[in-house]
């Protein structure tokens, strides 16, 4: 017998080959999973754009319907904007087979969902689709708790890029293992598909869903009228930090031009989403809209604020009983300022240009000392006499911990050295433009009066000269 055939056959070589077999193998899962986190985790760099069926058409859901709204994405100039999903919502689906594969509506979808996601797909558009964490859906389908894995699969062999999982039939579930357990599902499956995680902002998401999904809500679902509208954006305030390329804070899809609100009402609503770098899924029925709604839809300008590469949402800069400063930095050390008038009455509101030119931002929030107010602005965040806001440098007569007090957390020492603060950037470094007259402002003085209508905004893009 050879060398080798001895060495083959003997106990040693029986025990260490497969090992070496396993390894190879547990190496090459690792490599593959590896590939399809990447893949995963480059989703999403700016807020996803598209339309969703719900608002409008809730169950009345169709092969036809969804065929029909991505023509009429295309014609109205939609998906040249930015536009680029359509996602199905619920009622799509009716049962499982035998195997447990989902099925869909057959009267509704008679040629299946593959056949709906490949036309969509030639127009160069990309397909969502709609399930639930929990038992079933909100709609009483069947949902995907026990066949996360078998979906995902599903769903990548249906040519899915998107996919929203809601809440319903969830019982006793913990949200984040829940959560978690689809989006392993969706990587391992191997097809990049945008996990939009829609639990309601019961479990704050935005504390644990970044590394989970790429959006996320955080509250309930907008009804199409001013007060709901308002009030989700409100409970946006304190999540800025939490939002970035890769993942968002989603306040619930677009009502416009849905016809609960007034058209001065759904240019707000239009602007405060793309301040809070919101999701953009418009909502309403694409072939017949009005004018008034494609303008707003199609603001280029106003999505351009949205889809800013640095993927920073707004914060409340001022606020003022009904009057509201929005300040969203933008890349090119830009910054686009949203004026707010949430009361029911015509305001008349004194702008200073100058010192909004001089807001400068680090990090998540506002940092360093905040340019001179002017005066007559007492009881508002970074006036005389008012208590500092978050983020807006330490209280005046107050110095900031560890700032050389003896026995102060971490004393600077001398051979640290403070960050030097670039120098402020002032009027005379930008073009104010007004993002919805299309114009770029004069301005003679560097305070001017703003007329602002009941439920109004004012945008102005700071750009740089």
């Amino acid at each position: 017998m050879s060398i080798v055939n001895r060495f083959i056959l003997s106990p040693y070589f029986q025990i260490i080959y497969p090992m070496k077999k396993l390894l190879f193998l547990s190496v090459a899962a690792l490599i593959a999973l590896s590939a399809a986190g990447q893949k995963f985790d480059n989703l999403a760099l700016t807020p996803p754009m598209g339309w969703n069926s719900w608002n409008k058409f809730h169950c009345d859901v169709s092969e036809a319907l969804i065929m029909k709204a991505a023509d009429a994405l295309i014609s109205a100039g939609m998906k040249d904007a930015g536009y680029d999903y359509i996602v199905i919502d619920d009622c799509w689906q009716v049962s499982r087979d035998e195997n447990g594969e989902i099925v869909c509506d057959p009267e509704r979808f008679p040629h299946g969902i593959k056949y709906v996601a490949d036309y969509v797909h030639s127009k160069g558009l990309k397909f969502g689709i709609y399930s639930s964490a929990g038992t079933v859906t909100c709609q009483r389908r069947p949902g995907g708790f026990g066949h996360e894995y078998q979906d995902a699969r599903t769903y990548a062999r249906y040519g899915v890029d998107y996919l929203k999982y809601d809440w319903c039939g969830s019982t006793s579930q913990d949200a984040k293992s829940s959560y978690t357990n689809m989006s392993t599902a969706l990587r391992t499956a191997g097809r990049p598909i945008v996990f939009s995680i829609c639990e309601w902002g019961s479990n704050k998401p935005w504390e644990w869903a970044g590394t989970v999904g790429h959006l996320w809500r955080t509250t309930g679902d907008i009804s199409d009228n001013w007060n709901s509208m308002i009030d989700i954006f409100e409970k946006q305030k304190d999540l800025s930090r939490y939002a970035g390329p890769g993942r968002w804070n989603d306040p619930d899809m677009l009502e416009v031009g849905n016809g609960g609100m007034t058209t001065e009402e759904y240019r707000t609503h239009f602007s405060l989403w793309c301040m809070l770098a919101s999701p953009l899924m418009a909502g309403n029925d694409l072939e017949n809209m009005t004018p008034e709604t494609k303008s707003i839809l199609l603001n280029k300008e106003m999505i351009a604020i949205d889809q800013d590469t640095l993927g920073r949402q707004a914060i409340c800069y001022r606020e003022n009983a009904d009057y509201q400063i929005w300040v969203k930095t933008l890349a090119n050390n830009e910054k686009a300022v949203c004026l707010l008038n949430k009361s029911d009455e015509k305001k008349s509101v004194l702008v200073d240009f100058e010192l909004l030119a001089g807001i400068r931002s680090f990090g998540r929030g506002f940092g360093g000392m905040m340019p001179a107010p002017p005066a007559g602005g007492a009881g508002m965040p970074g006036m005389p006499g008012a208590p500092a806001a978050p983020g807006m440098g330490t209280p005046a007569g107050q110095r900031p911990q560890g700032a050389g007090t003896p026995g102060a957390a971490n004393p600077p020492t001398a051979t640290q050295q403070r960050p030097r603060m670039p120098a402020p950037l002032t009027l005379k470094d930008y073009t104010v433009r007004d993002v919805w007259e299309h114009k770029d402002l004069t301005l003679k003085e560097t305070s001017v009066y703003v007329e602002m209508l009941p439920h109004s905004v004012k945008v102005y893009r700071f750009v740089r000269k």
